[in-house]
């Protein structure tokens, strides 16, 4: 029967929030031994339906069916009982704990732990040999890359019995050449007739790997189709609901004069460890600099000094004043980002939740935050009045939804909440922008809108430092490319002769500084 090719099934499936549908009439369907995409916008409604499917948040209506059996799933057990694993963008293993304690952990088969270990130790080995999982069972999950760990969170599901993987943004921190590696995985699973289904923002993924791909807007599903029989430009316009600027058009940088000057900084951890070792770097008006690296080679270190947030251990920083025409030192300045504002050094945190907002607050006090002697009056003596209109027209400027400015920000949805952050810095009107991750989590009609604006900036004459671990977003928009590798700068390319390839094997460590092996 046909139904025996159905892995999963999915019949008018609804979920409620309130008076909100996050699901409504959802019918889909997932060939067994495929490797099926999942997008949409955030909002759209895909994280809900994984929790439906997983037991996580159980549907309120409709049927689910596995193997064209219907199920009815109250929890991730349930799930886990009958087949399916999660492999989740933030892994869930305990890193004190080894490789092979994290895979068993909850299975552990019984009261006698060292009989367990070894008949795990054996049917793990046995999955390692059929799938090319190669780990370390013996090391601790704390001493591998995100590439092994991910394989370990592979191996968790798999170990469980999961012929269904569903992989949230499994990508977002991998290097090219690893990113191909999982790639490489998933068709060897999808070929021994385990089905896969892949939730991504990465339009060109979606069209590397999948078989068929479903767009979901606003709770419903919108486009249902193979993968051979679409495009990148037609997925991205049935997320958004119009044609989408795929690759931003860039002309030359009109370089000016030199704004920022970091020299031999070097930062150390609380172990000793030396996160940035002797890392020099010139930022010109009108050029944007990206760096590119895996997460956790310095990246973070460097923005949080230059933004004042993190003094260094060794090293200077000097930035060019901009009503005279003399250097200032800021290498040990008090005050610290409010003294950068003061200059006009604007910084988009990597990490908005930790550094760049205050989720409790109103999205109104979120906006002026840093900013309070300049919005709605001078010297904290403010208008309320101004505040919310101010507010609104941010609201209104970046499209944040709901445009309501007395919501507390943890109402909104991290693409929003990422938006009001971006728009209260550049609209700081920065002579400097210090940028982390300015996409992230964020779909693709904003990051459209994102790029227009860092470009309009830089040929504003802005001097602009990129980091981000998306080599698209890099190379699309970089003038001038420095690759971070172990907190010191391994190579720089300019942005002409740039390859993702290349500056793939800068990252790992196997090319030359000009990023060709």
């Amino acid at each position: 029967m046909e139904i025996e090719s159905h892995a999963l099934e999915l019949r008018g499936v609804q979920k409620r929030f309130g008076s909100v549908y996050a699901n409504k009439s959802v019918d889909l369907t997932v060939l067994k031994g495929s490797i099926h995409g999942i997008v949409g916008e955030n909002g759209a409604g895909k994280s809900t339906l994984m929790h439906g499917i997983t037991g996580f948040h159980p549907i309120d209506s409709g049927e689910i069916l596995v193997r064209g059996k219907p199920v009815n799933f109250k929890s991730t057990e349930d799930s886990i009982a009958c087949g399916i694993g999660m492999v989740h963008q933030h892994f869930m293993l305990v890193e004190s704990l080894s490789v092979l304690e994290n895979v068993i952990l909850g299975s552990e088969g019984g009261i006698f732990l060292n009989e367990g270990l070894h008949k795990a130790r054996l049917g793990i080995l046995a999955l390692v040999k059929a799938y090319g999982l190669e780990v370390p069972l013996d090391s601790k999950v704390s001493k591998l890359g995100v590439c092994i760990q991910q394989r370990v969170e592979i191996l968790k599901a798999l170990y469980r019995g999961a012929d269904i993987l569903i992989l949230d943004e499994p990508t977002a921190v991998l290097t090219p050449i690893e990113v191909e590696e999982l790639f490489k995985l998933l068709r060897n699973l999808r070929s021994q007739g385990k089905t896969v289904l892949l939730v991504t923002h990465k339009l060109k993924e979606i069209m590397a790997v999948t078989d068929r791909v479903t767009v979901m807007k606003q709770g419903v599903v919108v486009l249902n189709v193979a993968t051979v029989d679409t495009s990148a430009a037609q997925l991205a316009e049935s997320m958004v609901g119009r044609p989408i600027l795929l690759d931003i058009k860039r002309t030359a940088a009109s370089r000016g004069e030199l704004l920022l000057r970091a020299q031999a900084l070097k930062v150390f951890d609380l172990s000793g460890v030396a996160r940035l070792n002797g890392v020099s770097l010139d930022l010109f008006a009108g050029e944007i600099v990206g760096i590119a690296g895996v997460s956790g080679n310095g990246q973070s270190e460097l923005l949080e000094v230059l933004a004042g947030l993190v003094k260094p251990n060794e090293g200077s920083l000097l930035c060019k004043a901009a009503l005279v025409d003399d250097w200032v030192d800021i290498t040990n300045a008090t005050n610290g980002p409010r003294s950068r504002h003061n200059l006009g050094i604007a910084h988009i945190p990597e990490d908005r939740l930790k550094l760049g907002v205050v989720p409790s607050m109103r999205a109104e006090d979120n906006v002026r935050l840093g900013y309070e002697d300049k919005a709605g009056g001078d010297h904290f003596l403010t208008d309320p009045k101004q505040i919310t209109r101010e507010c609104l027209n941010l609201m209104d400027q970046w499209d944040v939804r709901p445009a309501e400015p007395m919501l507390s920000l943890d109402s909104f949805s991290g693409g929003n909440q990422q938006k009001i952050v971006l728009g209260r810095e550049i609209n700081s009107e920065p002579r400097i922008l210090l940028v982390g991750q300015p996409t992230r989590g964020v779909d693709i009609g904003a990051i459209e809108v994102i790029h227009k604006r860092l470009m309009a900036l830089r040929d504003k004459g802005v001097a602009i430092l990129l980091v981000s671990v998306e080599l698209d977003e890099i190379l699309s928009l970089s003038d001038r490319i420095l690759v971070m590798t172990s907190g010191v700068f391994t190579g720089e390319v300019s942005s002409s002769k740039a390859s993702e390839n290349g500056l793939g094997l800068m990252m790992a460590g196997i090319a030359d500084k000009g990023g060709i092996r």
